[in-house]
Formats: structure tokens, sequence, C-alpha cells
């Protein structure tokens, strides 16, 4: 690890362990006292170095700024004084100052994005009396269409298009949104007088790049604060129409938007053959981005708000989130718990929120309480997808607990059932939901709650969600015996069979999305690999004879890896030619239902036919009387002399 970090200790407020941050490989400077006042250059001869890290949250902007008029690279920033130096455990902040430092010399993860072109087209729709002002205010800036659903008379400006009618259906996003519109009536300017509205007509459709609801009834999409283009306020509320009207005008150019999660339908486990198996990303996904698309699903990145909730309950990995990707997240993780353990730090516990959990950092820091020293927070832009998988990465890496601070715009479903499933691998007490909005209830929730010892050896999980989970689950479970007990729709577990009522039909291996249940193709079995399982329950939808059921559970010994046989019976063999086909059992009782009672095996030379293999049975009926293969008698060719007798001159 390079690099110079530039402490300030900001007016003699905080103490800054110099010998705790340099253990981490890099270099500091002296400890200033006020870089971004009267100390300022110094710190512009600092800004000329490379590489330079500003251990100041605070001012960055000042810092940056300066950079600019100085025609240098902008420095890296590291929070320290509000996430350890001001606290009333500052004194012993030094291990977690270290590991601060040390992840903020990672470098930035790499997203994909996309373009999204908005050309100004607006739909704004609502009474006369709230859409025609906002429309009045729009019309030189944008290009308006007004939707009226009242019967008030059309204004006689003509900067905008109006219309009446109503809205049926609304998709899409900024830049490609889809109306539908029932009862649809367009102005007729021409001719004196009032101008007049055409006759109504349903299932009128148009396209548009903004859509501004006036109307103070139910919004037309789920989650409308999430969704991109789709403005909405309260008609009633003068103020809040103006801050409305300012931000459509600020959605016009091109606009890069993240690609958050990444789709492999070939693993995706929602549907095979007509029958629905998972459907998490369906029921959780809060803007309606994903529906179904034959046997998987499919995505709107443009309707996407990233929230991530879809890639923790995805139990195959067909989604996964991208930004960032999980690989930087642990790297992360690793860097903050690695480098805090070698600080001489002992069980650090781990703080994950979003940017208003780090207002309310900075709040306790300056008026409260503070971090304790052993809470190491961890910042990501949104938490709702940081899963199960996460949680026990945190865990086996070397965090004693996670504590997880929600947002009051936090999706916590797919939060609250992850952290159930975590605890259920970890044990009870290692995850915490903090729903807390006041700093210092914050600060005090954190310095009472119980320490937990962190795991002896901590190790560094690998690969995707599912293989990071199980390495994390045994090492936190180094002496389990047996499998854990997982609550309900956990993505691991066991397909127990009743072999009483299995037929061997292997109906549930042509469905099985992922490979964990296996045929023989030499003898009547049924296999299962329980490392595989997803728990989507297709075989147990799909299963004729109701004899399967699912087992949420994460077995961590080898035998998960292993195939293990289900069911299995007794091949049956061709009275032919002795060749091995079927289920013995199955074909007796075929036998006996059909064998002299159906008209197609009523002799006994037609029942022998169910007890041969397809080779034998397929000789047997073309050499029968009726033959079903026989076909009419062929013609005898014509010759020469069939040509010549058939002239009338010959």
């Amino acid at each position: 690890m390079t690099g110079k970090i530039i402490l300030c200790d900001c007016a003699g407020s905080q103490r800054l362990d110099v010998d705790a941050i340099e253990a981490g490989g890099l270099t500091c400077s002296r400890v200033h006292t006020a870089l971004c006042t009267h100390e300022i250059t110094k710190a512009a001869r600092f800004l000329t170095e490379p590489d330079v890290t500003i251990a100041c949250g605070q001012e960055q902007a000042v810092f940056e700024d300066l950079a600019a008029e100085l025609g240098v690279e902008a420095p890296g920033f590291v929070d320290l004084r509000d996430r350890a130096g001001w606290s009333e455990e500052g004194a012993k902040a030094g291990p977690k100052m270290a590991a601060l430092v040390a992840e903020s010399q990672l470098p930035s993860a790499q997203s994909q994005s996309f373009d999204v072109i908005s050309e100004g087209v607006c739909l704004v729709f609502g009474t006369a009396r709230a859409a025609l002002p906002m429309a009045e205010m729009l019309a030189e800036s944008l290009a308006v269409t007004v939707v009226l659903t009242d019967e008030a008379e059309p204004p006689m400006d003509r900067r905008f298009d109006c219309v009446r009618g109503h809205i049926r259906r609304l998709i899409g996003a900024l830049g490609g949104f889809r109306v539908e519109i029932d009862g649809f009536q367009e102005l007729e300017p021409g001719g004196r007088g009032e101008f007049t509205f055409a006759p109504p007509r349903d299932g009128a459709e148009s396209e548009c790049d903004i859509v501004i609801d006036v109307t103070g009834d139910t919004p037309l999409v789920p989650a409308p604060k999430k969704r991109d283009g789709y403005l909405r306020a309260d008609p009633r509320d003068p103020l809040a129409l103006s801050r409305l009207a300012f931000d459509a005008v600020q959605l016009v150019g091109t606009f890069e938007k993240p690609l958050y999660v990444r789709l492999d339908p070939s693993l995706c486990a929602h549907s095979r053959a007509g029958q629905t198996g998972c459907s998490n990303c369906l029921d959780i996904c809060p803007t309606g981005a994903i529906l179904p698309d034959g046997d998987h699903v499919a995505i709107d990145p443009g309707i996407c708000a990233g929230c991530g909730a879809c890639a923790a309950l995805c139990p195959s990995t067909a989604i996964t989130y991208d930004d960032p990707p999980l690989s930087h997240l642990v790297s992360r993780l690793q860097v903050l718990a690695g480098t805090y353990s070698s600080s001489a730090g002992n069980a650090p516990r781990l703080l994950v929120h979003e940017k208003h959990g780090a207002e309310m950092i900075r709040l306790s820091a300056r008026f409260g309480r503070g971090l304790p020293a052993d809470v190491i927070p961890f910042e990501l832009e949104v938490i709702s997808g940081f899963g199960h998988a996460e949680m026990l990465a945190a865990l086996a890496l070397g965090f004693s607990d996670v504590t997880i601070l929600l947002a009051p715009t936090t999706d916590r479903d797919a939060l609250t059932r992850e952290s159930v499933l975590c605890e259920a691998n970890a044990g009870s007490g290692r995850v915490t939901l903090l729903d807390e909005s006041d700093p210092d209830r914050m600060s005090y929730a954190l310095y009472a709650a119980e320490n937990q010892e962190n795991i002896a050896k901590p190790i560094l999980p690998l690969g995707n969600r599912r293989q990071i989970a199980r390495l994390s689950a045994q090492a936190l479970n180094r002496s389990a015996e047996a499998p854990l007990p997982l609550p309900e729709n956990a993505p691991y577990g066991a397909v127990l069979v009743d072999t009483d009522a299995c037929t061997l039909c292997l109906s549930c291996v042509s469905l099985c999305p992922s490979g964990a249940l296996m045929d023989n193709p030499d003898m009547p079995q049924l296999r299962f690999q329980e490392d595989a399982c997803l728990q989507c329950g297709l075989c147990r939808n799909i299963c004729p004879e109701d004899a399967i059921t699912l087992e949420p559970r994460l077995d961590l010994s080898e035998a998960a890896l292993t195939q293990k046989i289900l069911n299995e019976e007794e091949p049956f063999a061709c009275v032919e030619c002795g060749s091995l086909f079927g289920v013995k059992s199955t074909i007796e009782r075929v036998m006996e239902k059909l064998s002299g009672t159906h008209p197609m095996f009523a002799t006994t030379a037609q029942a022998r036919m169910i007890q041969m293999c397809d080779n034998c049975r397929v000789n047997a009926q073309f050499q029968s009387d009726d033959n079903p293969f026989k076909g009419k008698e062929r013609p005898r060719p014509r010759t020469t002399d069939d040509y010549l007798n058939a002239r009338r001159d010959h």
C-alpha cells in the first residue's frame, strides 16, 4: 500500500493515533491543526504530491476547489473525525482509524451504465385547476401536453396541447413512458367561440419523456418516488407544485444511469413447463421493474431503482448486484476487519448504513457521544440488498456482529427476511436492524449492545453468493454435526421423497433448474445433490403423486456436495431380449390394470407388448396382423409395355 495521509486534528478537537495509522503501510504527515483555514498554504503544497489523501470529510469542497486552482488532480478523502475521533472513546480509536484509512485506499468499483435520453416531451394530467397552471409554467421549456381529467373548458393558450381523458395505463420511465388513455378527446381549435373537444374514444396511445401527476389520487406506478421521470405533488400545495416544475425542467438531456443488477436467464428458477417455481424477485421488487418472461424473468433497467433486494433474495444467483459487485464489497470488508485486527484491535463491530446514517453519525459525533471505538461504519448507496451472504461474510472475516442502521426510506422486507436467515446460520444476536432516527438514541443503542465474540480464525469468502454463504457458515459452525435448520423460504435445503408414493416418473428431474435432482441412465434411480438445491418448489409442484416435500436446512458436511439416492427400484427385464428398462413395479402395475381389460391389450400377445422394451415392441407390432406401420399395398411399377398397350394405335 502506497500513498500519504495528510492529518489534521480539527483545531485540537480529536486525538490522531499516527502509529496505528502507519501500521497499515501508509505514510502520515505530522498532525496539523487547521489545514482548511490558516494552514491552507501547507495544504496547497501537499496537493502537488502524488497519491495524497486528506483526513477530512467536512471541508472536501474547499480542498477540491484548491486543487482546481492549482491545476492538479483532486486528492482522496477519508473522514476520521466524525467516524472515529469525535467520540467518548476517541482515545481508543486508533485501530478503527487505521482500518478506515486502509479502506479509503481501495480503488473504486467500476460499474456499467447506459444513456437515458429525454427530449423534454412532457405529459401533465389532472384537473384544470392544477394542470393548466403547471403547463403554463413549463410551456417555455418543455413540449407540454395536458390531459384534463375533469369537464372544465379548454384553455385558449396554444403554447401547449390540451386533451381530455383518463389514463388507463402508464409504463416505462424517464425518456420512455408509454401511456394509454380512455375517453380520449382531442381538442378542435377551429371555428369561432370556445374550443371544443372531439367525440371520446378508448385505447388512445402516446409516448413521452416526463410525466407530471397533479391529480392528488393514487399514483399510476408502484413506488412513485423511485420512478425516474414520474413527478407528482399535492395539487393543494403551491410550494410543492413550484418545486415540481423546477425539477421537471431539469429532466432534459442525456443522463447516465447505472445498470444496477445483472441477470443470467439460464440460472433463473422462475418457471418450467408452465409450472411456477421461484417468485422472490417478482414479489420483492418495489418498482415493478421485474416481470415474468417465459421460463425466466426480465428486468427493465430504466425502471429499476437499484435497491438490490432482488439480488439478496435470488436463490440461484441468476440476479446479481453490480453497482458495486459483491467481490468489491467483500474486499472492503476484508480490509476493514484485517487492518483493525493487525492494529491491535479486537472483535470489531460492523455498522452498515446509507447516506442518512452518515448524517446521523456526523450529528452524533458533533453533539453527542459519537460511535464506540469498536464500531466500524460501512457506508453503502443502498442497504436493502445487504443480504445474508454479505452478513455471513462480514462475520466470517472477523466482525463480531453486524448492525444495519435503517433509514426512513429503506425497503425493509428483504432485510428482515435476510437477517433472520443469517442468524439461523450464525447464531442469534449477531445481526441487528437498528431503526433509530435520533442520533443520540442511535449512539446509546450501540454503546449498550452486548459484545459478541468474533471468529477465532477469519477466512476469505470467495465465489458467488451461495458459495460465500456456505463457506462463511462452515467457518462459523466448525463444530456443527447436524444440518442447520433454516426458516421457511430459505434458498438451501433438502428434497424429501415418499418412496411408497413415488413411481420414479422423473418429472421432477426434467424440471429441476439447478440440476439438484438427477436420474441414472442405467438404473431406475432418483438422485439428489443438496448443495445445488434452490428450494424453488418446482419439483414439488410437478410431482403427480405428491410424493415430494421440501426441508429448509443447510448441511455443511461434505455429504451435501455428493449425490445420494432418494429412491430406486428394480428394473424390469424385457421378456424378448432381456434388456433392462423401466421400473418393475410400474410395469407390473400397468399389466394388472390393462391386461385383458383394455381393448388394446385384450389378447395375451397384445398384453405381452407391455413387457417389452422399445425395440422389441416395435418389432412385435411390425410382425402382427394389424401392423400399425403397414400402409396400403404398393402399386405395380409401370413398364414400357404398359404404356404401349395403353396406346390406341398400337
